[in-house]
């Protein structure tokens, strides 16, 4: 019998396969309440706050900023306090008109993630150097500075989520109590209206970029923003993206995984050099997994009982040749690989299991007769750089935390409320989707700007299934052509690779500029 591989990607996405009951809109997310009063003093609810300054060097330019660690206070309807927030706001400081610089906030994913990832790895002035596809080395780490942080373009604020970083409930409210669809949205909503207010940054034109389940977020704050606080974006970037949960849990009698995985598949395969014939052509071969996944294999699949033996055998020719994988193994299997056995068994003759998050990255298998990967060799390859270089880059250059702990994790997200505050289809319930949360949201705001970042070697969040979702959104076709889509030679989390991480500044750095254009 298959099993739903599901586990918490360091900076991506933990998938659950209890059904969950949603809708295409959170306009009512409820907040928690606030404590008693005994125990909710000054002290409990005090905001702080450290204000430095720095310059970098990006793109033959020196930028000077000012840098701001600091926990924003929440509450709840009533106006009792319910949590402080942690986040770091980056603002170039020789700006006299702020209605001319762009703002944007940026978050991971997980959910369950703090934001240490796209903060020290991809957009902050400051980046935790590490081992490109392979292990980094242990302590002593370096932190260097980022030639491809976007302060050149925007400036930066990264929100951690509550219960990770500094941030934590305060008086009677819990963690748990933000962890929800609904409730995470609201919470993000309030930050940011809370920081245009406190920044003067109404006028600014505004960004939300976001990665993995971070890009779930953005599709429902994004139409948050807009219907309930009147906040009208100018962008949305989509790092790594996955709308509707249903495209990559390979549910039980729903063949539509396996379809979305076969081109991350045959790319990962590529790159692993596990191909009898191997094209020299990557586009060219992802573009023939595309085809033949929405084509022969889809029909394939489709029948299910009804596909004779020798329809079963050719299948199997044809996978073998995308992915490797051999035919017996792929009979065996009745033509469906999930994506834990794949990542067990895809170089299980050398020894090694494949990367999750990023499919570049291996390490050595325990259990050679495991049938599901044990775990996502990426996340030790680069964890303990990043949790080390984050707490050292909180204390020393933005002096703040040295007492406290930095939550890289809220430590998984089995609590995660996925019902929505209100709903709309039918009375049995399905996967978590906020595909109409994005649709609405363009459709609200028809100058918004979609683009998203795809990486080959992305195994949590495919592309193929990306690109599905981006041409079902339902738009009108003046709106379909508001999104673009980019592709990068990595993983999930491209910044991690030199050259990807370069191009990755370029787009959005392009994107912002034709976002801003009046």
């Amino acid at each position: 019998m298959k099993r739903i591989f599901s586990f918490l990607g360091i900076a991506g996405l933990l998938v659950f396969g209890q059904p969950v009951r949603l809708a295409a809109q959170a306009l009512d997310a409820h907040a928690p309440e606030g404590k008693t009063p005994d125990k909710c003093d000054e002290k409990a609810t005090k905001e702080e706050s450290s204000v430095t300054d720095h310059s970098i060097k990006i793109g033959g330019q020196t930028i000077p900023y000012k840098a701001t660690a600091s926990t924003t206070l929440l509450k709840n309807d009533k106006g009792d306090p319910t949590g402080l927030l942690y986040s770091v706001a980056y603002t170039r400081s020789d700006v006299k008109d702020l209605s001319t610089r762009p703002v944007s906030f940026l978050y991971n994913g997980g959910p369950g993630s703090a934001t240490m990832w796209l903060h020290l790895g991809a957009f902050g002035p400051r980046r935790a150097w590490t081992v490109d596809g392979s292990f980094t080395p242990p302590a002593p780490y370096k932190l260097v500075d980022n030639g491809e942080s976007l302060l050149d373009k925007t400036d930066l604020v990264f929100i951690d989520m509550m219960g990770t970083g500094y941030g934590h409930a305060v008086c009677k409210a819990q963690e748990k109590d933000f962890w929800g669809i609904d409730e995470d949205v609201e919470a993000f909503a309030q930050f940011i209206v809370t920081y245009l207010s406190r920044n003067d940054r109404w006028n600014s034109p505004k960004f939300l970029i976001g990665e993995s389940y971070g890009t779930f977020r953005s599709a429902a704050l994004g139409n948050y923003l807009q219907q309930r606080d009147s906040v009208h974006l100018n962008g949305i970037c989509l790092i790594s993206s996955v709308l509707d949960l249903s495209t990559i849990t390979f549910p039980t009698g729903d063949d539509r995984s396996f379809v979305y995985y076969l081109p991350s598949y045959a790319a990962v395969a590529w790159y692993h050099k596990v191909l009898k014939d191997r094209p020299a052509d990557l586009p060219g071969f992802i573009e023939e997994a595309r085809k033949y996944a929405q084509g022969e294999y889809e029909d394939a699949l489709f029948k299910g009982a009804d596909l004779s033996a020798s329809e079963k055998a050719a299948v199997a020719k044809k996978l073998s040749y995308f992915t490797g994988l051999s035919e017996d193994y792929l009979i065996k299997a009745d033509l469906r690989v999930d994506l834990g056995q794949f990542m067990a068994e895809l170089q299980r003759s050398r020894g090694l299991t494949t990367g999750r998050i990023d499919a570049r990255f291996t390490g050595y298998t325990a259990d050679l007769l495991e049938e599901n990967a044990q775990g996502d060799p990426e996340g030790p390859a680069v964890g303990g750089a990043f949790t080390a270089l984050i707490n050292e880059y909180n204390h020393d250059e933005l002096k703040f935390g040295k007492d406290k702990v930095y939550h890289n994790s809220t430590g998984g997200g089995g609590g995660w409320n996925w019902t929505r505050g209100t709903r709309r289809g039918g009375f049995f319930p399905s996967g978590p989707n906020v595909e109409s949360d994005l649709a609405q949201a363009m459709i609200t705001n028809p100058k918004l700007l979609v683009q998203v970042e795809n990486g080959y070697y992305d195994m949590a969040t495919p592309f193929f299934a990306t690109e599905f979702t981006m041409k079902h959104l339902g738009l009108p076709a003046e709106l379909q052509k508001n999104i673009k889509l980019d592709y990068y030679n990595a993983g999930h989390m491209m910044y991690l690779h030199d050259e990807d991480r370069v191009s990755l500044h370029n787009q959005i750095a392009s994107f912002i500029d034709k976002a801003t254009k009046p």
